[in-house]
């Protein structure tokens, strides 16, 4: 017998299979049935538990999804890692991935080289999606894939502007693109760390840039340019009369990196954690309810820097990350230390700044051809 307060989960079972007769029946729990036809014989009723209800088992993808969070990667490598286990998934008839092992990995793999003729880096990165899959969320550790069809890593040397060129395509920009542009070439920023740029970390005191949570989840400190500090204050003080006035509107929220919007519930609105370059647009935030502006995105810099190379008639493959490229290669003409240009750009290994030596007088620039002595 069971108290009223505990009816969730049961299941009233008759002992007589009712025929056509009407019956009141008042049972152990105190209540009255009614019940169509005419008699009026009682019936006893008994509750019985039933089991909890099993909770659904997640999909793989959301396991995935959970296990890259559980770890602090970022979410360009949480969507790059969904997209390759999908290709996977498809590339095998949708077969799910517990069933396969390291044979059909490396049937996967040396289709992508061979079939879709990627590059070394998308064939890496493809693999360490599954080895994570397999590792990580499925607990299964794959042998040594020895029979992939490895794709050929080239050796690119890296597109280098001219100063008059660099000073070309950033006079054809304007307004906060200008800005960005003079950042990257300046202090030698990789793209999404100058659009991530927050107020407090631009230092005009000491005339240096922050670089929070950079590649490799690394800080680092680079130099600010004196040829945009004024410029930038200017720019700033627009930026923080816009912010007063989405605080005015009950907006003025912008999204916090890890568990700081729990430790400091409103450090989104202070005017530290503001974008440098924000977003034109307020969004809701559909999991806070809070409106928010996110940073400036990243492909409008890209579009204006695009337009501006062909607008100053360039025929090299120039893109945003080509400033940083430049900023590099002219300190090192600069007789600037390659240990130092190293710690500025933030490179783990030396041997990466080497790269940019080839613009210097130690290969084919420093050698002059026999032709210049027999014919000018």
């Amino acid at each position: 017998m069971y108290p009223l307060g505990d009816l969730r989960g049961l299941v009233p079972i008759p002992y007589v299979a009712l025929q056509d007769m009407a019956i009141r029946d008042t049972s152990p729990l105190g209540h009255h049935s009614t019940l169509p036809a005419g008699g009026g014989r009682r019936v006893p009723w008994v509750c019985q538990e039933s089991d909890p209800p099993e909770p659904p088992k997640p999909r793989l993808l959301d396991r995935v999804r959970h296990a890259i969070e559980t770890r602090h990667y970022s979410r360009r490598t949480e969507k790059a890692y969904i997209h390759w286990i999908k290709r996977y998934i498809f590339f095998h008839g949708k077969r799910h991935p517990a069933e396969m092992g390291a044979a059909e990995v490396a049937a996967f793999l040396t289709s992508l080289a061979v079939q879709g003729k990627v590059a070394a880096s998308t064939q890496n990165q493809a693999l360490s999606a599954l080895l994570f899959l397999y590792r990580e969320v499925l607990g299964i550790e794959l042998p040594w894939l020895d029979d992939v069809v490895r794709a050929k890593r080239p050796l690119h040397l890296p597109v280098v502007l001219t100063r008059d060129e660099v000073r070309a395509v950033i006079q054809r920009l304007h307004a906060a693109p200008r800005l960005m542009a003079i950042l990257l070439y300046g202090a030698g920023l990789r793209l999404l760390e100058c659009c991530r740029l927050r107020v407090k970390d631009v230092d005009f005191a000491t005339n240096q840039i922050v670089i929070r949570d950079g590649k490799g989840h690394k800080d680092r400190t680079t130099m600010l340019p004196a040829a945009v500090k004024a410029e930038l204050i200017t720019h700033l003080e627009r930026v923080r009369r816009q912010h007063e006035d989405d605080l005015r509107h009950g907006a003025g929220w912008v999204e916090l990196p890890g568990a700081l919007m729990r430790k400091y519930p409103n450090a989104g609105r202070d005017w530290g954690w503001q974008w440098v370059f924000p977003a034109t647009r307020i969004y809701v935030d559909r999991i806070t309810g809070q409106r928010r502006r996110h940073h400036l995105h990243e492909s409008v810099l890209q579009r204006a820097v695009k337009d501006a190379v062909r607008g100053a008639g360039i025929a090299k493959p120039a893109t945003c990350h080509t400033f940083r490229h430049s900023f590099a290669t002219h300190l090192l003409e600069d007789s600037h230390d390659i240990r130092t240009v190293q710690e500025l750009l933030g490179h783990r290994d030396v041997s990466t700044t080497m790269i940019y030596t080839h613009v210097l007088n130690r290969g084919p620039a420093g050698v002059r051809s026999p032709a210049d002595r027999m014919f000018m």
